[in-house]
């Protein structure tokens, strides 16, 4: 990872929340969530908020080198519809070795909708990806997890 990250530092990103990012198609498979008004999913914002730190800290790394999402502490506070403008404010609080961290917050136009913390660890993806396979390899030589 490069210098130049420094703990203080403001980053935003806005997005407009299209219908598809409700609550309904986090998982379409889900009866569950089949009933739930159009609103923007908790899951989605999560995510928006990663993003956010990820294109933070995507101009400081090597070739090479990524970001894995290693916590996530939000709160989700108010609902969104969709066709408003999210916009997530990311602080960077610390950097320490390859971890990471960050305050973030979301707000649409209307409402603060969450905030709280966020934390990612700089990888080197050739090596994490080798590891993956690993895994696949030994999850799948053992046969179907047991289901209670």
């Amino acid at each position: 990872m490069r210098d130049g990250l420094r703990v203080g530092e403001v980053f935003t990103h806005s997005y407009v929340v299209p219908p598809d990012k409700t609550v309904r198609h986090l998982y379409p498979e889900s009866p569950e969530f089949a009933g739930f008004p159009e609103v923007f999913a908790t899951g989605f914002m999560v995510g928006l908020m990663e993003w956010t730190c990820v294109r933070a800290l995507t101009p400081h790394l090597e070739p090479g080198e990524g970001s894995l999402g290693t916590e996530i502490r939000v709160t989700h506070t108010a609902a969104t519809p969709p066709g408003l403008t999210v916009t997530v404010t990311a602080e960077l609080l610390s950097v320490e070795k390859r971890r990471i961290r960050w305050r973030v917050t979301a707000h649409d136009g209307v409402d603060a909708i969450g905030s709280g913390t966020h934390e990612r660890a700089v990888v080197t993806l050739d090596r994490f990806t080798a590891g993956m396979r690993e895994k696949l390899a030994r999850g799948t030589a053992a046969g179907p997890a047991a289901t209670p």
